[in-house]
């Protein structure tokens, strides 16, 4: 039936919005607040649902390796991914920034191999070096064209600003890095509610919504994988932000910037995570990523309507070439 890639393919949707959300609050009012504000709504609308689906506004039946491979993937995708992808926006912007988005496959793809042992074609590595030639073709440009003589070999240099290609390549890899984590985590929480005699395919019996916990269960892993990300979050702001209380609270009165935390909060940590988790369930890591890193070909429409940016023919080229090179991971 395909759940798992329809599934993904909303994924992809639900993180182009979230990404041109997130490029102007961020610009707004910096990567560190924005995070803050950002899983402090994540967990109250996840804390909400929990409390409607499973009776208990927390993760019911988690056990001690469920929270300790979520919190684990906390860190990665969230502390450190989410950290250095929003730093990537202000430098280079959300199309960009999603771009690199797909060197989370191959992460996902060789991880998923070395920790849970799925399998990993020999095409993958070709299509390592497809996805990087992808992103190569859209973020270098020749150097001093009209000087070059026929008989030298060119030089290349990149169009965009060092820092933001460096944030942006640490996200995507945290992003695949990540992914892996929570499906060992949702490994154990399967394993955890089967041991205390609920069956996944039924709902507790204190749930408002009466929702299978398999349905359910993805929405616990990622307030779990919050939580974490929110103490990170504000651990950061106050050891490395001068007057990070005050940029806080500066944050939470700008009502524009607060409105794109909202909408960056539904369809980013709370929907679009949510449902990556979901569609691990019903297809293989690395197919899922191949899905999910359509956004960078999803976000090149938007980001030219609504932020005016010139887009060139090789730099629309290179995001598809770079999806394609995704896709023949999995092959």
């Amino acid at each position: 039936m395909f759940i798992g890639e329809i599934i993904s393919l909303f994924v992809a949707v639900s993180w182009t919005v979230t990404a041109l959300f997130a490029e102007v609050a961020s610009k707004r009012m910096g990567s560190l607040p924005l995070n803050v504000v950002r899983m402090v709504m994540s967990l109250s609308l996840l804390a909400l649902t929990l409390w409607v689906v499973m009776g208990v506004p927390w993760p019911r039946f988690a056990d001690a390796d469920t929270w300790l491979w979520l919190l684990l993937s906390g860190v990665v995708g969230y502390v450190i991914g989410d950290y250095c992808l929003m730093q990537g926006y202000i430098y280079i912007g959300s199309r960009f920034g999603q771009l690199f988005m797909t060197l989370s496959a191959p992460t996902a793809a060789i991880m998923g191999r070395l920790l849970i042992g799925e399998q990993m074609r020999p095409l993958a590595i070709v299509g390592m070096c497809v996805t990087l030639f992808g992103i190569g073709l859209s973020i270098l440009s020749r150097r001093d064209e009209s000087s070059a003589s026929p008989h030298q070999v060119p030089h290349f240099k990149l169009s965009l600003p060092r820092r933001g290609v460096f944030y942006a390549s640490v996200a995507g890899i945290c992003q695949g890095f990540g992914l892996v984590l929570s499906k060992i985590g949702l490994e154990h929480y399967n394993a955890s509610i089967l041991a205390s005699g609920h069956a996944l395919d039924a709902a507790p019996a204190e749930a408002l919504v009466p929702l299978p916990l398999y349905i359910s269960m993805p929405f616990a892993a990622t307030m779990i994988r919050a939580s974490m990300g929110l103490v990170g979050f504000v651990a950061l702001l106050l050891l490395f932000e001068r007057d990070g209380k005050a940029k806080l609270r500066r944050a939470v009165r700008d009502r524009k910037a607060m409105w794109c935390v909202l909408g960056a909060t539904v369809f980013g940590p709370f929907v679009g995570v949510s449902m990556s988790l979901l569609a691990t369930m019903y297809t293989s890591t690395g197919i899922a990523q191949t899905l999910f890193a359509l956004t960078p070909i999803l976000i090149i429409a938007p980001s030219v309507w609504l932020f005016h940016q010139r887009v060139t023919p090789r730099q629309i080229l290179g995001a598809i070439i770079s999806v394609a090179g995704v896709s023949l991971f999995f092959i």
